[in-house]
């Protein structure tokens, strides 16, 4: 198995690029074929995953999920696999996998891990791995991407305290799988195709990467000083018990709101309200853990 390894180093150095020489240890003492393609854009990284299923190789994508989710979309439907290295702020994709964060222990996943095929989600002609979400999702994924000081997972805490300061409900229309829509009033709206987002928060709990399906979990309106309150139970996936926490489960959605909001997935913005966001079963082979 010949490895190419898409690596975005970061500005000034990210994690993946300090990272690097581990990593490349790593592969060398597990007699792993490899070599390293740097990239510092997602249509660059694109590109070079295109080349390696061209070319019959394992695309390892050793950055956030916004390259993982990138790398993905390009081998949906081809035959060829992905590998995973978590370099990234988040790296929830690897958190659901359960692949371990420290990419020098994720490596023996590259070498011992078994290939399963799962499943992707599509907005706006662009594929993501975890969840496509919108409304004050929008506002803090804004805010955490603008951040400089702020570093690891901390600034995605940082941009939803920031968000909240400002916030004003909205309405949101949504339509599943072609029925009827359904009016929601509150803060968010997420299509999600992984359990996690923002750095270990379980936005869908019982979601699932091969089911076929998005788990749409819809925030509605609760006080302000309610929502602080309860923002930390996220993290244990615990605010689905709440009654203004409701969760849907279908193949496509339709998502419009009274005012403008960006669609973000896997940590960018990937589409604009109103939006058709879907299912893609089975599109991705990736190797997991055993």
């Amino acid at each position: 198995m010949s490895l190419a390894l898409i690596v975005n180093p970061g500005a000034g150095g990210g994690r993946a690029g300090r990272k690097l020489p581990g990593v490349e240890a790593a592969l060398r003492e597990r007699q792993l074929d490899y070599r390293v393609e740097r990239t510092s854009s997602l249509d660059h990284a694109r590109e070079l995953a295109r080349v390696a299923a061209a070319a019959g190789d394992t695309a390892v994508a050793f950055g956030g999920d916004g390259l993982i989710g990138a790398v993905a979309g390009v081998l949906n439907d081809r035959d060829a696999v992905l590998g995973v290295l978590p370099g990234g702020r988040g790296n929830d994709f690897a958190r659901t996998l359960g692949i371990p964060l420290e990419p020098r222990a994720a490596c023996e996943v590259l070498a011992g891990g078994t290939v399963r095929a799962l499943d992707l989600g599509e907005a706006g002609g662009r594929a993501f791995i975890g969840i496509a979400s919108c409304g004050f999702d929008s506002d803090a994924n804004r805010i955490a991407n603008e951040a400089r000081l702020i570093r690891g997972n901390l600034v995605y805490a940082y941009g939803a305290l920031r968000a909240l300061a400002s916030w004003q409900p909205t309405t949101f229309s949504i339509r599943f799988d072609g029925g009827e829509s359904r009016r929601a009033v509150g803060y968010t709206v997420a299509a999600a195709n992984s359990k996690a987002y923002g750095g270990g928060m379980w936005l869908a709990p019982a979601a699932a990467l091969d089911d076929g399906l998005l788990d749409v979990v819809i925030v509605g309106h609760v006080p302000k000083l309610r929502f602080l309150r309860l923002l930390p139970t996220v993290f244990k996936g615990q605010h689905v018990l709440q009654p203004n926490v409701e969760v849907f489960r279908a193949k496509e959605i339709e998502i419009s709101a009274e005012r403008p909001f960006t669609l973000y997935a896997d940590g960018d913005p990937i589409a604009s309200l109103p939006v058709k966001v879907r299912a893609l079963p089975g599109a991705v082979k990736v190797i997991v853990p055993r």
